[in-house]
């Protein structure tokens, strides 16, 4: 590679309280020529405080697949490149995925500066089991693609999850799980490391109780951590029909194909078959009747 390439860093910045800036990623914000940040004049705020004054150019989900080439010329002819998001580490929900692919396709070095992360600071105080757990990002807006995500919880061998959500539809979200009967463990952490930090910890009903009784609940991001109970999954073992019968019954009572058969299954919430499992099956199927 050629000495003159710069480099790319991805640093994480603090999610509330500016104390947390890990001493290395306020070096290398320094030290760059460029902070490509998600929203700069946010940045500005932040770097005002470190008392950096370094080239701010925007890079957010809306300009991100333009901007990507700018960078990767800009650090061809020797400039480094420091990616900052609002809060936490960038690429977590966040902007920064298009251009780090680009940086590796390019040959460009991509290095990591570790700091602050919304999900993993939650996790690390729920309370909840962590010998496993899942991120998926914030949670789906639609009443459809909760209960599908609901169901993906219940089939899991993880049983902790982590989720972001907006101010504006915590409430939604609780009441969602108190709708389906969902039998979880709840901890919603607002306002991780500032002054009036909380988390609402119980089951749905109880946390709805917590919320309302902090009246402005809508106010400041929420990470929440969800723990499925273990007589709440779904127990992949106890199959009281074959996932062969079950494509068998489905394709001669409906007249189906055996992939419209994997489909009718797998909709039916009686179901207790992953997708993988039933498409085994169909394959299985026709090895038999072939």
């Amino acid at each position: 590679m050629d000495n003159s390439t710069g480099k790319l860093y991805i640093v994480a910045t603090p999610i509330g309280n500016s104390r947390d800036m890990s001493p290395r990623g306020r070096e290398i914000l320094s030290t760059v020529d460029i902070i490509a940040a998600e929203d700069t004049r946010r940045s500005m705020v932040l770097l005002n405080k470190l008392e950096i004054r370094n080239r701010l150019v925007s890079n957010h989900k809306f300009n991100e697949y333009g901007k990507a080439k700018y960078f990767i010329n800009e650090m061809l002819s020797g400039k480094s490149v420091a990616v900052i998001t609002d809060a936490g580490t960038p690429c977590i929900s966040d902007p920064g995925n298009e251009l780090i692919r680009a940086a590796v396709e390019a040959g460009i070095p991509v290095t990591g500066v570790p700091g602050c992360c919304a999900a993993v600071n939650a996790l690390s105080i729920s309370g909840f089991d962590l010998s496993s757990f899942l991120f998926y990002g914030f949670f789906p807006r639609e009443n459809a693609d909760r209960r599908k995500l609901l169901e993906k919880l219940r089939r899991g061998d993880t049983r902790t999850f982590a989720f972001y959500e907006s101010p504006k539809r915590i409430m939604e979200l609780v009441d969602f799980f108190i709708d389906q009967q969902a039998q979880v463990r709840m901890c919603l952490c607002n306002d991780m490391t500032k002054l009036h930090e909380m988390a609402f910890r119980g089951t749905p009903a109880e946390v709805k109780e917590q919320l309302l009784a902090k009246g402005n609940y809508d106010k400041g991001e929420y990470a929440v951590i969800v723990e499925v109970a273990e007589e709440y999954v779904f127990n992949k073992k106890e199959h009281a029909v074959s996932a062969e019968a079950l494509l068998v019954d489905a394709m001669v009572r409906d007249g189906l194909s055996s992939r419209d058969a994997v489909a009718a299954v797998l909709s039916d919430e009686n179901n207790s078959y992953t997708k993988n499992e039933l498409k085994a099956a169909a394959l299985n199927l026709k090895r038999l009747f072939e």
